[in-house]
């Protein structure tokens, strides 16, 4: 995957500046993750299928698990 520019920040952002998030982009056949304090570090890249497992088993976690 290229790395995509349609970047988009997470609508749980938090107060003030919003920068207590991270950020998603994607394409056709993947969905990238990054931290929005650091755009130029690593990012992660989940199949599209995977993203949306991943995104439902984080909503689904015991509310303080880690």
């Amino acid at each position: 995957m290229t790395m995509p520019d349609n970047w988009r920040k997470s609508s749980h952002s938090g107060g003030g500046d919003g920068n207590a998030c991270v950020e998603v982009a994607g394409s056709d056949t993947h969905i990238a993750v990054r931290d929005s304090k650091a755009p130029a570090r690593a990012t992660l890249t989940f199949p599209a299928e995977a993203f949306g497992v991943f995104v439902e088993a984080l909503k689904n976690r015991a509310p303080g698990a880690s």
